[in-house]
């Protein structure tokens, strides 16, 4: 798995928009000054996080973004997932692959799986709460709770 900019800018929006909003709606203008990405990319982003209730959105004046949930409550994994369309790390295991005929016979296959697994439940384990957290304290957090 290889993540786009498209991953790695939901999750910075949405700890952005966790920090500033207080209950708050924020523009998105806002979030693009403050995490340096144009308000274009936004405007591709942003639609993904409200059709899936990520975040809620109002337009016009005094409108803007809010999280729907808690922090605590957005896993990466479901951020990625959401973004990325799908986090495998080899094409045979992406959501869409045509079944291969190789499969019976692979002996890659089952590490492949097993690594799948594994980042799937890494991902899934650290949430938006622990990235809004200082980068030292977040990195003792997850390794305290053996996540790594």
């Amino acid at each position: 798995m290889v993540s786009s900019t498209r991953g790695r800018y939901a999750l910075r929006v949405l700890i952005d928009i966790a920090e500033n909003s207080h209950g708050e709606y924020i523009a998105m203008k806002d979030v693009a000054a403050r995490q340096e990405i144009s308000l274009k990319y936004l405007e591709k982003i942003l639609p993904i996080l409200v059709s899936h209730h990520l975040v809620e959105g109002i337009h016009g004046k005094g409108g803007g973004y809010r999280l729907s949930r808690d922090p605590s409550e957005y896993t990466v994994g479901e951020i990625l997932r959401l973004t990325e369309n799908d986090i495998a790390p080899v094409a045979c295991l992406q959501n869409d692959a045509l079944p291969c005929s190789r499969a019976a016979n692979c002996r890659t296959l089952p590490m492949w799986e097993e690594l799948d697994r594994r980042i799937s439940e890494y991902l899934d384990s650290i949430t938006l709460a622990d990235l809004m957290r200082s980068t030292e304290a977040a990195q003792d957090s997850i390794a305290a709770s053996g996540r790594v």
